[in-house]
C-alpha cells in the first residue's frame, strides 16, 4: 500500500510539474500574440473605465484592488509576479517534496524489510479469542506475531527493558511498552500496538455485553484498552510537528523577507520606484508590497500544512499523529505575525541599498534576531525544557514568532500568556511599521550610494 502511495505521489508531482510547463507555454504564446493595450492604455473604441476581466484569475486582482485601492493593486501586482516566477513554482515543488519525503520514509524505515516479528509477552494468559484477535491485528499489520508466556508483571517489564519482548498484554486488559511505540527507537509497531488494543476492546465489550443483540450498542461504542509505558513520554520529542513547523517557519520567513528587500532595491536602482511614487504615497507602495509578498507566503504556508496532512494521513504516518489543530493553527499564526514583523525592517533595509552586495551586508544583522529564536526554539522542542530565558523570549517580537509556538506545543503557557505576546507581537509590528515607513519614504528616491540609518533619521531642512 505504501509503495502504491509513493507511485501517486510522484506522478501527482510530475503532473505539477508538466502542468507548470505547459502553462508558461501558454502565457509565452499570449505575449507573443498583439495585445490591444499598451502600459495599461485601452484600445481603440475601449472607454478606458469598464475593462472586462480576463478569467477568474483577472477578477480576483480586480476585486483586491477595487476593495483596497490603490494599496491593493500594488499587493496584486506582487503576487502576479511572485506566483509567477520561477523561483516560487520551484521551491514550492521542492518544499512539498521535501515535507512528504519526511512523511513517508520513516514508514519505510519501520516497515521496509517485509514482515517483521513481535513479541508478545502475556501475563495472566489470554483466552483462545483474545490470541486469535492478536494474531489477526499482526496480521492486519504485516506482523508475525509470537507469544510469549510471562510468570509475572515483574518479569514482563524486566523483558521489555531488556528487549526479550516487544510488548506485553496484562491480563488481557492492557498493553505495556518500554517506550511510546512512536518513539524511533521503540521495537513495538505502532500500527500493531493501535490495532490489539483496538481488538482487545471490542472482546472485552463483547464479553460485557454477553453477546446479546440488545447490548450490540455497548459493543460498537467499544474503547481501546489503555496503552501505558514505563519510561515517561518525552514532551520534546513527541512534538515532531513543532520542530518541522519551525524549520518551515525559518525558511519562509528569511526567503520572503529577503523577497522584500531585494525587490525594494531593486525598484530602486532601476528608478522603477520613482515612477510607482508618482501614482501612489510612499506608504500605500510599502504596504501593498508587504501586503501581496504575505497573501503569497500564507497560499504556500498552507498548501504545506495541508498536503502534509494528507500525505500523513493517506500512509498511515505516525509523525503527524496526535498533533493538536491547535499547534498547527500556532505555527499558522506566527508564520503572519512573524512575517509582519520583519517584512517592515527588511523593507526599510531596502530602500538604503542600491546593489547586491549592500543588501548582503544588510541582510545578515537583520537575520540575527531570526537566527537566535531559531535555534534556541529548535533546542527546547528536542529537549522539552523551557528555561526562564527562553519564556522571556517568546514575549519578545523579534524571537515570540519561534519560541512562542514551542510553549504552546510543550503545554507550558496559558492562554493569557498567549494573548498576551501576541498583542506585544502586534504593539511592536505597528511601531517597526511606523518606524520603517519613514527610513523607507526618506530614502528610497535618494541614489549614488549607500545610506546610513543616522543620515535618514536626521531632521532635514525645508
Amino acid at each position: 500500500m505504501k509503495y502504491v502511495v509513493v507511485i501517486l505521489v510522484a506522478c501527482a508531482v510530475i503532473a505539477l510539474r508538466v502542468g507548470i510547463f505547459r502553462s508558461r507555454r501558454r502565457r509565452r504564446a499570449a505575449d507573443d500574440r498583439p495585445c490591444p493595450e499598451v502600459d495599461g492604455a485601452p484600445a481603440a473604441g475601449e472607454t478606458g473605465t469598464d475593462p472586462t476581466p480576463k478569467g477568474t484569475r483577472a477578477r480576483t486582482w480586480h476585486a483586491l484592488e477595487d476593495a483596497l485601492g490603490d494599496v491593493g493593486m500594488v499587493a496584486g501586482r506582487e503576487i502576479r509576479e511572485r506566483v509567477r516566477g520561477r523561483i516560487f513554482r520551484v521551491g514550492t515543488l521542492v518544499m512539498l517534496v521535501a515535507v512528504g519525503a519526511a512523511i513517508v520514509i520513516p514508514t519505510f524505515h519501520r516497515n521496509g524489510g517485509g514482515l517483521t516479528t513481535q513479541r508478545v509477552g502475556v501475563v495472566g494468559g489470554l483466552s483462545h479469542e483474545a490470541e486469535q484477535l492478536v494474531s489477526a491485528a499482526g496480521s492486519t499489520n504485516q506482523d508475525l506475531v509470537t507469544l510469549v508466556p510471562e510468570r509475572s508483571l515483574a518479569a514482563a517489564k524486566a523483558g521489555l527493558r531488556s528487549g526479550r519482548i516487544d510488548l506485553a498484554v496484562v491480563d488481557g486488559g492492557q498493553i505495556l511498552l518500554d517506550q511510546p511505540a512512536s518513539s524511533g527507537s521503540s521495537p513495538a509497531d505502532p500500527g500493531f500496538v493501535q490495532s490489539v488494543a483496538d481488538y482487545l476492546g471490542v472482546l472485552k465489550a463483547y464479553q460485557s455485553a454477553g453477546l446479546t443483540p440488545g447490548q450490540a450498542a455497548q459493543v460498537t461504542g467499544s474503547k481501546p484498552v489503555p496503552v501505558q509505558t514505563l519510561q515517561p513520554r518525552p514532551k520534546g520529542a513527541t512534538k515532531t510537528t513543532s520542530v518541522i513547523g519551525l524549520v518551515l517557519l525559518f525558511f519562509m520567513l528569511t526567503q520572503y523577507c529577503t523577497w522584500i528587500l531585494i525587490g525594494v532595491m531593486q525598484e530602486k536602482s532601476s528608478r522603477v520606484v520613482e515612477v510607482l511614487l508618482a501614482m501612489v504615497r510612499p506608504i500605500q507602495l510599502l504596504g501593498g508590497k508587504v501586503l501581496g509578498i504575505g497573501l503569497v507566503a500564507m497560499g504556500q504556508a498552507t498548501l504545506i500544512v495541508g498536503f502534509a496532512l494528507v500525505v500523513g494521513q493517506v500512509v498511515g504516518s505516525d509523525l503527524l499523529h496526535g498533533t493538536a489543530p491547535l499547534v498547527l493553527v500556532c505555527e499558522l499564526l506566527w508564520l503572519v505575525l512573524g512575517y509582519a514583523f520583519y517584512s517592515w525592517m527588511y523593507a526599510a533595509a531596502g530602500s538604503m541599498a542600491e546593489r547586491q552586495d549592500q543588501v548582503q551586508t544588510l541582510a545578515l544583522p537583520l537575520s540575527l534576531p531570526i537566527l537566535l529564536g531559531y535555534i534556541f526554539s529548535i533546542t527546547v522542542a528536542s529537549t522539552g525544557h523551557a528555561d526562564s530565558l527562553f519564556v522571556i523570549l517568546a514575549y519578545l517580537p523579534p524571537t515570540a514568532p519561534f519560541c512562542m509556538p514551542v510553549l504552546v506545543a510543550l503545554d507550558q503557557v496559558a492562554w493569557w500568556g498567549f494573548v498576551i505576546s501576541v498583542l506585544i507581537t502586534i504593539i511592536g509590528t505597528v511601531g517597526m511599521a511606523t518606524f520603517a515607513a519613514r527610513i523607507y519614504r526618506r530614502a528610497v528616491l535618494r541614489t549614488g550610494g549607500r545610506v546610513r540609518v543616522r543620515d535618514v533619521l536626521a531632521r532635514t531642512s525645508h
